[in-house]
């Protein structure tokens, strides 16, 4: 898996890229919205957003399936200031999906930064991933910022480690 293709706007008409990674592989790559809220978010969250501790931020989290098996849990936090008032709190899919609507509000990805963890899975999320409550998970944070370094989303995946491949490229400035 590569995560430009998760960072970019779509087009009128381009497929979701979870949907297109799977497809590219034989597969069939869907969603499923768990749930949409506001809350305040867990501390390291609140902390990479840029919101005070007890902060109310929007929280859409989903659950992705591949051939129907869930094999991700995300959970995307946005700032009140950007996602009130937009599609982004309301429930439900979003037209283009969020990284295209961000953009439409002036919210493009000009950095992310990713962390990547392994770890025993929670009995709740071994649970929805159909594991073993033995069973490990890979966790990768990711926070999203503008050209001026300004926080604007916060995802964290909660991924099934079989079949899953992490790849990057680093380019020096």
């Amino acid at each position: 898996m590569s995560s430009l293709p998760y960072l970019s706007p779509r087009q009128e008409g381009q497929v979701e890229p979870w949907s297109q990674e799977a497809a590219h592989l034989g597969r069939v790559g869907t969603q499923r919205v768990r749930e949409v809220a506001t809350a305040v978010p867990p501390a390291e969250v609140a902390q990479e957003l840029g919101v005070p501790e007890n902060a109310l931020a929007v929280v859409r989290r989903r659950t992705m399936l591949l051939d129907g098996r869930p094999v991700e849990l995300t959970d995307s936090w946005y700032p009140g200031a950007v996602a009130t008032g937009t599609a982004l709190a309301d429930p439900g899919r979003i037209k283009g999906g969020a990284v295209t609507l961000l953009a439409d509000l002036g919210y493009t990805v000009h950095e992310a930064r990713e962390e990547i963890e392994v770890r025993a899975a929670t009995v709740n999320e071994a649970a929805e991933l159909a594991l073993t409550e033995e069973g490990s998970v890979i966790v990768l944070r990711r926070t999203c910022l503008t050209v001026d370094q300004v926080p604007f989303e916060v995802s964290v995946m909660v991924m099934v480690p079989d079949g899953r491949r992490l790849r990057y490229l680093l380019i020096a400035s």
